[in-house]
């Protein structure tokens, strides 16, 4: 925890008990959880967090750069503290989101800019799909 809180003073955001349990809990998850996720699996161990605390934590970890938001085509977002830029694998049966681990799209990133003169910043790109745990069912 305390590597949390060092990392969150290094960006310049207060350190508060609500802090620490968001981002904790985003650091060790490859889970992608919405804001509601995150305050129902907190709320044991942070009965007074409110759902607009989380909300308001969310937003400071995307604007310091400590996470990032997904917008994965539901009614509300999802959140990954793995900021560098990476695909997303989502499955349309459970709606799990996965992380694709792959090098194959610095090649398409490459023949973008190129193609486009474009200088390319950073990129979401996601798949959609059944997950082989669904297409067992």
């Amino acid at each position: 925890m305390k590597e949390v809180a060092e990392l969150l003073k290094a960006k310049g955001l207060k350190v508060t008990p609500q802090r620490i349990a968001i981002f904790h809990m985003l650091c060790n998850t490859v889970e992608h959880p919405s804001a509601e996720t995150i305050y129902k699996s907190l709320q044991e161990t942070h009965p007074t967090m409110s759902l607009a605390t989380v909300y308001k934590t969310l937003d400071a970890l995307k604007k310091a750069e400590l996470v990032q938001e997904l917008n994965v085509g539901e009614d509300s977002f999802r959140y990954d503290a793995k900021v560098h830029s990476h695909p997303h694998l989502i499955c349309l049966s459970c709606n799990h989101v996965y992380d694709l681990h792959t090098d194959l799209l610095q090649d398409l990133r490459e023949k973008v800019a190129q193609d486009t003169d474009f200088e390319l910043f950073s990129e979401k790109i996601y798949f959609y799909g059944i997950c082989p745990e669904c297409q067992k069912k």
